[in-house]
């Protein structure tokens, strides 16, 4: 990392800290969702409504013994953080086993009729089948005929922008609806991010690792921008890591991946043209799905498994996709804005860069400028409220 220390890891101890309203008051809404969505019979009911009162004033608890990725988790610091209150562990890791446990309430790893049931499923596809989407869809009619620059840019920001469709964000925070479409740009590498995936011959032999966030929304533009870099001859091999089970609400799956390709085959004009030439990149293995399992652990990702380093220490590049995805990036501290973005991802073994929509505390990269006007404009509003965005890269 930087050869500055990184602050403390955050915690979500602090009442009326944006961490705090996360576990105090998010996590207990996702439960009522989930609850509300399914038929779920009362031992559901029972488990959802005890980690609903543990969230709030228990601790945090062992998973039992016949779960399948118990030892993965102690691996991950599990008894470390059991008896504990949920406030006084690491935010990403607390907010990381919630999901986990919230999974464990519902039987998703059981053997019995609700295994391998998405319980953010019916949200998910409700989003993906909104009116939105498919005005969204219908705009690919006229990319097609704009200069390549602008082919470039538009579905760069497409991907972008499409982190703010995500409905764990929303599920807290009723204007998320309301405000513009396009947030503000505070970090813009769009330059650097182009140049490290020139079109010519040697692209055929260039991988470009896509580390996806959420689903629906969000997930059709990343799916889009990764066949235009295939189309232009940008890259030869498009990796698409999703996350290996259902994971903070949105966060996309591989059974996310084919209900976005399933919307895009299906929809009219251009739309259909990409999601057949996705599927056919599938059948042909230049868009393969990855789904390690250090997609979902609650750790930084300096502490990633060399399998998974010496993946993406062959890519040309690899994207990294939203917030909590950032925060793994970067580190879960609250870094001084200014502390360089390079300075922070020293370590991760390829070029890589950012795109993310700032809904969490962590930030690196920014200009003192930049930094001294979102605070006079808006306090620490920026940091959390969705309505800025940034493109960063290191070589």
């Amino acid at each position: 990392m930087s050869d500055t220390p990184a602050p403390p890891v955050i915690l979500g101890d602090e009442p009326g800290s944006f961490p705090h309203s996360v576990l105090a008051e998010r996590h207990p809404a996702i439960i009522r969702q989930v609850r509300e969505a399914f038929p779920y019979g009362p031992d559901v009911h029972r488990r959802l409504d005890a980690l609903r009162e543990s969230c709030a004033e228990g601790v945090v608890e062992a998973l039992p013994d016949t779960a399948p990725d118990r030892d993965r988790w102690r691996d991950w610091g599990l008894d470390a953080y059991v008896g504990r209150s949920w406030f006084d562990v690491p935010w990403l890791w607390s907010e990381s086993y919630f999901y986990r446990q919230l999974l464990e309430a519902v039987g998703y790893f059981g053997t019995g009729p609700w295994r391998g049931i998405d319980p953010f499923r019916p949200f998910k596809l409700a989003e993906l089948d909104a009116p939105e989407t498919d005005a969204e869809l219908a705009a690919l009619d006229g990319l097609g005929a704009r200069p390549a620059g602008e082919r470039d840019r538009a579905l760069l920001h497409g991907s972008l922008w499409g982190n703010r469709a995500d409905l764990g964000f929303r599920l807290s925070d009723a204007q998320a609806q309301e405000r513009a479409a396009v947030p503000a740009l505070v970090a813009d590498d769009s330059d650097t991010f182009w140049s490290l995936l020139p079109a010519g011959d040697t692209a055929r032999t260039r991988t470009l690792c896509l580390v996806a966030d959420n689903s629906g929304r969000e997930l059709i533009p990343d799916l889009l921008l990764a066949a235009h870099l295939l189309a232009q001859g940008r890259c030869g091999r498009v990796v698409l890591h999703v996350k290996p089970y259902p994971y903070y609400v949105s966060d996309a799956t591989t059974a996310d991946v084919v209900d976005a390709l399933r919307k895009l085959t299906g929809a009219p004009g251009a739309a259909a043209d990409h999601g057949r030439r996705l599927w056919t990149a599938m059948a042909e293995g230049t868009l393969t799905i990855r789904a390690h399992p250090f997609s979902a652990a609650p750790l930084p990702c300096t502490a990633m498994p060399a399998d998974l380093r010496a993946e993406f220490a062959q890519a040309a590049l690899t994207v990294v996709k939203g917030d909590l995805n950032y925060r793994r990036l970067v580190g879960d501290s609250r870094w001084p804005p200014t502390t360089p973005f390079a300075d922070v991802t020293a370590y991760f073994p390829g070029p890589v860069a950012a795109l993310r929509t700032l809904k969490s505390d962590v930030i690196t990269g920014l200009d003192a400028g930049t930094e001294a006007a979102l605070v006079a404009a808006e306090g620490l509003r920026w940091r959390t409220g969705g309505t800025h965005a940034l493109i960063q890269v290191r070589e």
